[in-house]
């Protein structure tokens, strides 16, 4: 039987631990360029599950994790249930800030680009918000918008969003 790992009790023990799981998962979720968990199908993942030493995060602890980071701004759950995480490795607001110095350096400020252009585009490889998640990508935007930054529209069957 796998033994599973729990968050510790111990105040300053438990901090450092969730301090590290939070780096491990959102380094993880980078380098694999996944943005969602969900807890359900925690011991599919590597991530959650060490076979070679028998040892499981239990989903329990996994919710405590992703909870704490939402509190931070680097996690909100999907579902009402919390079954299923976005995880944001920069915060929503880092995000929209890099997606806006890129906009401007590239000059675009009011110009139109598609949401497709941003994600996808050749203009954007290398680029870390290349390929990033669409409704982070939106969430990220609409941070922007708020500042007064960008204006998001939907046009045709696309959406798109000017850079002021």
């Amino acid at each position: 039987m796998k033994k599973s790992s729990v968050i510790q009790p111990h105040s300053e023990t438990r901090s450092k631990q969730l301090e590290a799981w939070q780096q491990l998962i959102s380094e993880y979720l980078k380098v694999t360029k996944q943005s969602t968990v969900d807890i359900r199908e925690t011991q599919n993942s590597p991530l959650f599950n060490n076979a070679s030493i028998n040892r499981k995060l239990s989903s329990e602890s996994l919710l405590t994790i992703l909870e704490d980071m939402a509190k931070a701004g680097k996690a909100a759950p999907v579902d009402k249930s919390k079954n299923v995480w976005e995880v944001y490795w920069h915060s929503l607001d880092e995000w929209g800030n890099m997606i806006y110095s890129w906009a401007s350096c590239n000059g675009l400020n009011n110009s139109v680009c598609t949401l497709f252009e941003l994600r996808e585009g050749d203009n954007t490889v290398g680029e870390e918000f290349h390929g990033l998640d669409m409704n982070i990508l939106v969430k990220a935007l609409k941070t922007l918008e708020v500042k007064g930054k960008c204006e998001l529209m939907e046009f045709d069957e696309s959406q798109g969003v000017k850079f002021f």
